[in-house]
Protein backbone atom coordinates (compact mmCIF):
# COMPACT_ATOMS: atom_id res chain seq x y z
CA UNK A 1 0.00 0.00 0.00
CA UNK A 2 1.41 3.98 -1.01
CA UNK A 3 0.23 5.43 2.49
CA UNK A 4 3.56 7.88 2.99
CA UNK A 5 3.52 8.88 -0.97
CA UNK A 6 -0.45 9.46 -0.79
CA UNK A 7 -0.11 11.20 2.58
CA UNK A 8 2.31 13.57 1.66
CA UNK A 9 0.63 14.19 -1.80
CA UNK A 10 -2.64 14.51 -0.40
CA UNK A 11 -2.96 15.66 2.83
CA UNK A 12 -0.19 18.41 3.59
CA UNK A 13 -1.35 20.62 0.58
CA UNK A 14 -0.34 24.56 1.27
CA UNK A 15 -3.44 26.56 1.80
CA UNK A 16 -2.58 27.91 -1.71
CA UNK A 17 -3.98 28.08 -5.23
CA UNK A 18 -3.67 24.17 -5.68
CA UNK A 19 -6.25 22.53 -7.73
CA UNK A 20 -8.44 21.05 -4.85
CA UNK A 21 -10.50 19.63 -8.21
CA UNK A 22 -7.59 17.02 -9.07
CA UNK A 23 -6.52 16.48 -5.44
CA UNK A 24 -10.10 15.76 -4.31
CA UNK A 25 -10.74 13.24 -7.50
CA UNK A 26 -7.95 11.66 -8.32
CA UNK A 27 -5.55 9.48 -6.10
CA UNK A 28 -2.01 10.72 -6.39
CA UNK A 29 -1.62 6.92 -6.53
CA UNK A 30 -2.36 4.21 -8.83
CA UNK A 31 -2.53 1.44 -6.47
CA UNK A 32 -5.60 0.05 -5.27
CA UNK A 33 -5.48 1.07 -1.58
CA UNK A 34 -3.53 3.40 0.48
CA UNK A 35 -4.56 4.32 4.56
CA UNK A 36 -3.63 7.28 6.12
CA UNK A 37 -5.16 9.97 8.54
CA UNK A 38 -4.59 12.32 10.49
CA UNK A 39 -4.52 13.78 14.17
CA UNK A 40 -5.95 17.53 15.96
CA UNK A 41 -4.79 17.45 19.27
CA UNK A 42 -6.15 20.88 20.57
CA UNK A 43 -6.20 23.50 23.28
CA UNK A 44 -8.13 26.64 23.61
CA UNK A 45 -8.40 29.53 25.88
CA UNK A 46 -10.78 32.36 25.99
CA UNK A 47 -11.15 34.72 29.36
CA UNK A 48 -14.92 33.26 30.03
CA UNK A 49 -16.25 36.84 30.51
CA UNK A 50 -19.74 36.96 31.52
CA UNK A 51 -22.13 39.43 30.12
CA UNK A 52 -24.91 41.73 32.43
CA UNK A 53 -27.13 39.21 33.31
CA UNK A 54 -24.35 36.91 35.22
CA UNK A 55 -24.08 34.36 31.69
CA UNK A 56 -21.05 33.30 29.60
CA UNK A 57 -22.01 33.79 25.96
CA UNK A 58 -21.46 30.83 23.85
CA UNK A 59 -18.69 32.85 21.66
CA UNK A 60 -16.31 32.79 25.44
CA UNK A 61 -17.14 28.66 25.52
CA UNK A 62 -15.38 25.93 23.28
CA UNK A 63 -17.11 23.97 20.89
CA UNK A 64 -18.93 21.37 20.92
CA UNK A 65 -19.86 21.08 24.32
CA UNK A 66 -20.11 24.98 25.56
CA UNK A 67 -19.72 24.52 29.11
CA UNK A 68 -15.76 25.74 29.42
CA UNK A 69 -13.86 28.33 28.13
CA UNK A 70 -10.55 26.63 28.69
CA UNK A 71 -10.51 23.18 27.01
CA UNK A 72 -8.44 20.48 25.68
CA UNK A 73 -9.46 17.85 22.90
CA UNK A 74 -8.96 15.89 20.28
CA UNK A 75 -10.71 18.04 17.16
CA UNK A 76 -9.75 16.08 14.53
CA UNK A 77 -9.38 12.66 14.17
CA UNK A 78 -9.51 11.04 10.99
CA UNK A 79 -8.70 7.93 9.05
CA UNK A 80 -9.05 7.64 5.71
CA UNK A 81 -8.44 5.23 2.19
CA UNK A 82 -7.91 5.91 -1.29
CA UNK A 83 -7.04 4.06 -4.54
CA UNK A 84 -7.96 2.97 -8.11
CA UNK A 85 -10.54 0.45 -8.61
CA UNK A 86 -9.15 0.44 -12.66
CA UNK A 87 -7.85 3.08 -14.18
CA UNK A 88 -11.07 4.70 -14.96
CA UNK A 89 -12.34 4.48 -11.43
CA UNK A 90 -11.38 5.77 -8.03
CA UNK A 91 -12.49 5.87 -4.45
CA UNK A 92 -12.30 8.35 -1.16
CA UNK A 93 -13.60 6.61 2.05
CA UNK A 94 -12.98 9.22 5.17
CA UNK A 95 -14.65 8.77 8.99
CA UNK A 96 -14.52 11.27 11.43
CA UNK A 97 -13.42 10.47 15.07
CA UNK A 98 -12.87 13.67 16.53
CA UNK A 99 -14.51 15.81 19.15
CA UNK A 100 -15.86 18.49 16.50
CA UNK A 101 -19.31 19.97 15.58
CA UNK A 102 -19.98 17.31 13.31
CA UNK A 103 -19.33 14.34 15.38
CA UNK A 104 -20.78 16.07 18.42
CA UNK A 105 -23.04 18.01 17.65
CA UNK A 106 -25.60 18.32 20.91
CA UNK A 107 -23.02 16.52 23.48
CA UNK A 108 -23.42 13.30 22.60
CA UNK A 109 -20.26 11.45 20.30
CA UNK A 110 -20.98 9.36 17.29
CA UNK A 111 -18.12 9.06 14.62
CA UNK A 112 -19.72 9.97 11.70
CA UNK A 113 -18.64 9.08 7.93
CA UNK A 114 -17.43 12.29 6.08
CA UNK A 115 -16.19 10.90 2.78
CA UNK A 116 -17.72 8.08 0.76
CA UNK A 117 -17.37 8.73 -3.05
CA UNK A 118 -16.35 7.24 -6.20
CA UNK A 119 -14.55 8.89 -9.34
CA UNK A 120 -15.53 7.76 -13.05
CA UNK A 121 -12.91 9.01 -15.71
CA UNK A 122 -14.39 7.44 -18.90
CA UNK A 123 -15.78 10.43 -20.67
CA UNK A 124 -12.37 12.60 -21.99
CA UNK A 125 -13.92 16.25 -20.03
CA UNK A 126 -15.73 14.84 -17.92
CA UNK A 127 -15.15 13.02 -14.67
CA UNK A 128 -18.17 12.20 -13.02
CA UNK A 129 -18.18 11.76 -8.80
CA UNK A 130 -21.06 10.32 -6.66
CA UNK A 131 -21.56 9.96 -2.94
CA UNK A 132 -20.55 12.25 -0.28
CA UNK A 133 -17.97 15.09 -0.59
CA UNK A 134 -17.21 18.23 -0.81
CA UNK A 135 -19.27 19.89 -3.47
CA UNK A 136 -17.86 23.44 -5.75
CA UNK A 137 -18.07 26.18 -3.06
CA UNK A 138 -15.35 28.39 -0.95
CA UNK A 139 -11.68 27.61 -0.35
CA UNK A 140 -11.94 26.94 3.00
CA UNK A 141 -14.97 24.12 2.08
CA UNK A 142 -12.87 22.76 -0.49
CA UNK A 143 -9.01 22.32 0.94
CA UNK A 144 -7.96 19.79 3.51
CA UNK A 145 -7.93 20.25 7.05
CA UNK A 146 -4.33 19.56 6.75
CA UNK A 147 -3.43 22.70 4.50
CA UNK A 148 -5.30 25.63 7.14
CA UNK A 149 -2.81 27.98 8.00
CA UNK A 150 -5.17 28.82 11.66
CA UNK A 151 -6.48 26.75 14.19
CA UNK A 152 -9.99 28.06 13.56
CA UNK A 153 -11.82 29.15 10.82
CA UNK A 154 -12.41 32.64 9.65
CA UNK A 155 -16.07 33.70 10.97
CA UNK A 156 -17.13 34.65 7.79
CA UNK A 157 -16.48 31.45 6.29
CA UNK A 158 -18.08 29.25 9.67
CA UNK A 159 -21.33 31.46 9.79
CA UNK A 160 -22.01 31.00 5.76
CA UNK A 161 -20.74 27.57 5.15
CA UNK A 162 -21.29 25.60 7.76
CA UNK A 163 -24.74 25.87 8.21
CA UNK A 164 -26.98 24.29 10.52
CA UNK A 165 -29.52 21.72 9.43
CA UNK A 166 -32.57 21.52 11.97
CA UNK A 167 -35.75 18.97 11.57
CA UNK A 168 -37.82 20.35 8.02
CA UNK A 169 -41.22 19.52 9.75
CA UNK A 170 -41.58 19.58 13.12
CA UNK A 171 -44.48 18.27 15.10
CA UNK A 172 -45.07 22.01 16.55
CA UNK A 173 -44.40 24.60 14.17
CA UNK A 174 -41.29 26.74 15.17
CA UNK A 175 -41.78 30.50 17.20
CA UNK A 176 -41.43 33.08 15.25
CA UNK A 177 -39.38 35.69 17.01
CA UNK A 178 -40.74 38.84 16.84
CA UNK A 179 -37.96 39.97 14.03
CA UNK A 180 -38.87 37.97 10.96
CA UNK A 181 -37.32 34.56 12.03
CA UNK A 182 -37.93 31.31 14.25
CA UNK A 183 -36.86 29.85 17.39
CA UNK A 184 -35.42 26.71 17.00
CA UNK A 185 -35.09 24.10 20.08
CA UNK A 186 -32.10 21.87 20.40
CA UNK A 187 -34.45 18.74 20.07
CA UNK A 188 -35.14 19.86 16.81
CA UNK A 189 -31.33 20.35 16.23
CA UNK A 190 -29.62 17.85 13.65
CA UNK A 191 -25.71 18.96 13.23
CA UNK A 192 -24.10 20.91 10.86
CA UNK A 193 -22.69 20.64 7.24
CA UNK A 194 -19.35 19.56 7.42
CA UNK A 195 -18.72 21.57 4.16
CA UNK A 196 -20.03 17.98 2.80
CA UNK A 197 -23.11 16.84 0.45
CA UNK A 198 -24.46 13.91 -1.11
CA UNK A 199 -24.87 13.59 -5.08
CA UNK A 200 -23.51 13.97 -8.28
CA UNK A 201 -20.36 15.92 -9.49
CA UNK A 202 -19.07 16.69 -12.88
CA UNK A 203 -15.46 18.48 -12.74
CA UNK A 204 -12.22 18.22 -14.81
CA UNK A 205 -9.09 20.45 -15.45
CA UNK A 206 -7.26 21.38 -18.87
CA UNK A 207 -3.79 22.64 -18.64
CA UNK A 208 -2.38 25.10 -21.78
CA UNK A 209 1.57 26.05 -20.81
CA UNK A 210 1.48 27.76 -17.81
CA UNK A 211 -2.25 28.62 -17.44
CA UNK A 212 -4.71 25.70 -15.90
CA UNK A 213 -8.63 25.94 -15.94
CA UNK A 214 -10.78 23.50 -13.84
CA UNK A 215 -14.59 23.54 -13.08
CA UNK A 216 -16.70 21.65 -10.90
CA UNK A 217 -20.41 21.23 -11.30
CA UNK A 218 -22.98 19.61 -8.72
CA UNK A 219 -26.57 18.20 -8.52
CA UNK A 220 -27.53 16.65 -4.56
CA UNK A 221 -29.44 16.84 -1.49
CA UNK A 222 -29.28 19.59 1.35
CA UNK A 223 -29.13 18.18 4.60
CA UNK A 224 -27.09 16.11 6.52
CA UNK A 225 -25.19 13.29 4.97
CA UNK A 226 -25.88 9.90 4.45
CA UNK A 227 -29.04 11.03 6.05
CA UNK A 228 -31.50 10.86 2.67
CA UNK A 229 -34.60 10.38 5.04
CA UNK A 230 -33.66 13.43 6.31
CA UNK A 231 -33.69 15.51 3.28
CA UNK A 232 -33.65 19.15 3.45
CA UNK A 233 -34.59 19.54 -0.47
CA UNK A 234 -32.06 19.67 -3.62
CA UNK A 235 -28.90 21.45 -3.42
CA UNK A 236 -27.02 22.81 -6.63
CA UNK A 237 -23.15 24.25 -6.86
CA UNK A 238 -20.83 25.32 -8.87
CA UNK A 239 -17.23 26.21 -9.19
CA UNK A 240 -14.60 27.94 -12.60
CA UNK A 241 -11.14 28.76 -11.78
CA UNK A 242 -8.28 30.07 -13.11
CA UNK A 243 -4.37 29.06 -12.56
CA UNK A 244 -1.34 30.47 -13.77
CA UNK A 245 1.23 27.96 -12.55
CA UNK A 246 4.82 29.56 -11.75
CA UNK A 247 6.53 26.18 -11.25
CA UNK A 248 6.37 22.74 -10.00
CA UNK A 249 3.35 20.47 -9.67
CA UNK A 250 1.03 18.63 -7.66
CA UNK A 251 -0.05 20.60 -4.12
CA UNK A 252 3.23 21.82 -3.70
CA UNK A 253 3.64 23.72 -6.88
CA UNK A 254 4.07 27.87 -7.46
CA UNK A 255 0.67 29.31 -8.46
CA UNK A 256 -1.48 32.10 -8.52
CA UNK A 257 -4.87 31.23 -8.83
CA UNK A 258 -8.74 33.19 -9.03
CA UNK A 259 -12.17 31.50 -8.81
CA UNK A 260 -15.54 32.03 -8.36
CA UNK A 261 -18.18 30.26 -7.07
CA UNK A 262 -22.02 29.36 -6.01
CA UNK A 263 -24.27 27.41 -4.39
CA UNK A 264 -28.22 27.26 -4.24
CA UNK A 265 -30.68 25.05 -2.39
CA UNK A 266 -34.55 25.05 -1.33
CA UNK A 267 -34.39 23.79 1.95
CA UNK A 268 -37.84 22.57 3.50
CA UNK A 269 -38.29 24.47 6.87
CA UNK A 270 -41.22 24.43 9.40
CA UNK A 271 -43.09 22.70 6.97
CA UNK A 272 -42.19 24.86 3.89
CA UNK A 273 -39.61 25.46 1.27
CA UNK A 274 -37.40 28.53 1.07
CA UNK A 275 -34.53 29.45 -0.09
CA UNK A 276 -30.71 29.59 -0.01
CA UNK A 277 -28.04 31.00 -1.74
CA UNK A 278 -23.83 31.39 -0.81
CA UNK A 279 -21.82 32.73 -3.76
CA UNK A 280 -17.95 33.97 -3.24
CA UNK A 281 -14.83 34.87 -5.48
CA UNK A 282 -11.03 35.25 -4.64
CA UNK A 283 -7.92 34.87 -5.15
CA UNK A 284 -4.96 32.72 -3.82
CA UNK A 285 -0.84 32.87 -4.26
CA UNK A 286 1.59 30.84 -3.03
CA UNK A 287 5.62 30.20 -3.24
CA UNK A 288 8.30 28.35 -2.24
CA UNK A 289 6.33 26.64 0.66
CA UNK A 290 8.75 25.20 3.45
CA UNK A 291 11.46 27.64 1.78
CA UNK A 292 12.87 30.74 3.52
CA UNK A 293 11.02 33.51 2.43
CA UNK A 294 8.13 31.58 0.68
CA UNK A 295 4.55 33.05 1.22
CA UNK A 296 1.34 32.95 0.59
CA UNK A 297 -1.39 35.58 0.51
CA UNK A 298 -5.24 34.82 0.48
CA UNK A 299 -8.63 36.97 -0.07
CA UNK A 300 -12.14 36.14 -0.51
CA UNK A 301 -15.48 37.41 -0.56
CA UNK A 302 -18.83 35.44 0.09
CA UNK A 303 -22.35 36.62 -0.01
CA UNK A 304 -25.60 34.84 1.56
CA UNK A 305 -28.92 35.63 0.74
CA UNK A 306 -32.19 33.77 1.55
CA UNK A 307 -32.34 31.23 4.93
CA UNK A 308 -29.82 33.18 7.98
CA UNK A 309 -28.74 31.25 10.51
CA UNK A 310 -28.44 34.06 13.96
CA UNK A 311 -26.10 31.64 16.69
CA UNK A 312 -27.93 31.67 20.03
CA UNK A 313 -26.63 33.75 22.63
CA UNK A 314 -26.12 31.85 25.77
CA UNK A 315 -26.78 27.85 27.11
CA UNK A 316 -30.23 27.27 28.08
CA UNK A 317 -30.59 28.62 32.18
CA UNK A 318 -33.66 28.34 34.35
CA UNK A 319 -35.80 31.55 33.68
CA UNK A 320 -34.06 32.76 30.40
CA UNK A 321 -36.59 33.27 28.21
CA UNK A 322 -35.82 31.13 24.54
CA UNK A 323 -35.01 33.72 22.44
CA UNK A 324 -31.67 33.94 24.15
CA UNK A 325 -30.26 30.63 24.16
CA UNK A 326 -32.01 29.05 20.83
CA UNK A 327 -30.72 29.90 17.25
CA UNK A 328 -32.77 32.16 15.48
CA UNK A 329 -33.26 31.07 11.29
CA UNK A 330 -34.28 33.68 9.18
CA UNK A 331 -35.65 31.93 5.98
CA UNK A 332 -37.03 35.14 4.11
CA UNK A 333 -35.85 35.20 0.68
CA UNK A 334 -34.55 39.15 1.60
CA UNK A 335 -32.42 38.41 4.19
CA UNK A 336 -28.66 39.06 3.62
CA UNK A 337 -25.36 38.16 4.87
CA UNK A 338 -21.58 39.01 3.52
CA UNK A 339 -18.07 39.21 4.73
CA UNK A 340 -14.84 38.43 3.28
CA UNK A 341 -11.25 37.29 4.68
CA UNK A 342 -7.52 38.27 3.33
CA UNK A 343 -4.99 36.74 4.70
CA UNK A 344 -1.17 36.14 4.52
CA UNK A 345 1.98 34.00 6.35
CA UNK A 346 5.92 34.33 5.50
CA UNK A 347 8.34 31.02 5.86
CA UNK A 348 10.86 32.99 7.96
CA UNK A 349 13.09 29.92 7.77
CA UNK A 350 12.34 26.66 5.86
CA UNK A 351 10.23 25.39 9.23
CA UNK A 352 8.92 28.31 10.98
CA UNK A 353 6.22 30.49 9.40
CA UNK A 354 4.52 33.26 10.56
CA UNK A 355 0.81 34.27 9.50
CA UNK A 356 -1.87 37.16 9.83
CA UNK A 357 -5.79 37.16 8.67
CA UNK A 358 -8.34 39.84 9.18
CA UNK A 359 -12.48 38.66 8.62
CA UNK A 360 -15.59 40.35 9.10
CA UNK A 361 -18.98 39.16 9.29
CA UNK A 362 -22.09 41.26 8.56
CA UNK A 363 -25.36 39.27 9.74
CA UNK A 364 -28.33 40.35 8.49
CA UNK A 365 -27.50 43.74 7.44
CA UNK A 366 -31.60 43.75 6.30
CA UNK A 367 -32.58 43.71 9.96
CA UNK A 368 -31.23 46.74 12.21
CA UNK A 369 -32.50 45.28 15.21
CA UNK A 370 -30.58 41.77 14.30
CA UNK A 371 -27.52 43.46 12.31
CA UNK A 372 -24.27 42.53 14.12
CA UNK A 373 -21.00 42.87 12.61
CA UNK A 374 -18.05 40.29 13.46
CA UNK A 375 -14.47 41.82 13.71
CA UNK A 376 -11.10 39.24 13.98
CA UNK A 377 -7.84 39.74 13.43
CA UNK A 378 -5.69 36.26 13.39
CA UNK A 379 -2.00 36.22 14.75
CA UNK A 380 -0.21 33.63 14.87
CA UNK A 381 2.76 31.27 13.94
CA UNK A 382 3.34 27.19 12.74
CA UNK A 383 6.19 25.15 13.13
CA UNK A 384 6.86 22.19 9.89
CA UNK A 385 8.55 19.68 11.12
CA UNK A 386 7.58 17.94 8.06
CA UNK A 387 5.24 18.67 5.32
CA UNK A 388 2.67 16.48 7.28
CA UNK A 389 3.54 17.20 10.91
CA UNK A 390 3.28 20.69 12.38
CA UNK A 391 2.43 22.94 15.57
CA UNK A 392 -0.03 26.29 15.28
CA UNK A 393 -0.09 28.64 17.66
CA UNK A 394 -2.70 31.60 17.50
CA UNK A 395 -4.32 34.56 18.82
CA UNK A 396 -7.17 35.50 18.39
CA UNK A 397 -8.23 39.42 18.74
CA UNK A 398 -12.37 39.67 18.59
CA UNK A 399 -14.93 41.99 18.21
CA UNK A 400 -18.90 42.05 17.93
CA UNK A 401 -20.28 45.64 16.82
CA UNK A 402 -24.00 46.29 16.86
CA UNK A 403 -24.22 49.08 14.16
CA UNK A 404 -28.42 49.74 15.23
CA UNK A 405 -28.27 49.46 18.78
CA UNK A 406 -30.93 51.94 18.99
CA UNK A 407 -33.62 49.98 16.26
CA UNK A 408 -33.15 47.32 19.36
CA UNK A 409 -36.06 47.68 22.24
CA UNK A 410 -35.10 49.58 25.62
CA UNK A 411 -34.93 46.86 27.74
CA UNK A 412 -32.86 44.21 25.69
CA UNK A 413 -29.92 47.18 24.61
CA UNK A 414 -28.37 46.89 27.64
CA UNK A 415 -28.05 43.30 27.37
CA UNK A 416 -26.95 42.96 24.12
CA UNK A 417 -24.86 45.52 24.58
CA UNK A 418 -22.79 43.81 27.42
CA UNK A 419 -22.45 40.75 24.95
CA UNK A 420 -20.93 42.85 22.63
CA UNK A 421 -18.31 43.73 25.40
CA UNK A 422 -17.60 40.37 26.93
CA UNK A 423 -16.59 39.24 23.68
CA UNK A 424 -13.09 37.70 24.82
CA UNK A 425 -10.24 37.55 22.93
CA UNK A 426 -8.19 33.34 21.94
CA UNK A 427 -5.88 31.67 22.09
CA UNK A 428 -5.82 28.48 21.09
CA UNK A 429 -2.57 26.17 20.15
CA UNK A 430 -2.94 22.50 18.01
CA UNK A 431 -0.76 20.19 16.38
CA UNK A 432 -1.25 18.24 12.99
CA UNK A 433 0.30 14.87 13.23
CA UNK A 434 -0.24 13.04 9.75
CA UNK A 435 0.29 9.35 9.74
Amino acid sequence: MAIASTVFSLLSTPASAANWFKLLNEPPTSHALAIYGYLGPTYTYTGGTAAANGQVPLANLIAPQFTSHNSFSMLYARLMARGMINKHISYFLGIEFGNNLYVSPDGKYIPKIINAAATFSYIPGVRIAAGVMAPPGSEAAMEGYMDYQFTGFSVVSAQLMLQPYYNPSPLTSYTPNGNGGFLVPSSDYQGIDPFRNTGVEATDWFRNGPWQFAYGAFVGNYGPPLASNESNGPFVAGRIQESYIFGGHGPFRSDITGFLWYQHANPLFNGHTYSLSRSGLGLTYMQNFMHPWGRWVKFEYMRGSGMITGPAAFNETANMPPVLYEPSVYPGSSNTANGYYVGGGLFVTHRLEVDMRYDRYDLLPNIPAQNRVFKTWAVGFQYHFTPLTRVLVDYYIRGLDIPHIDAIPPAGRGLAESISHAFDNEISVQAIIGF
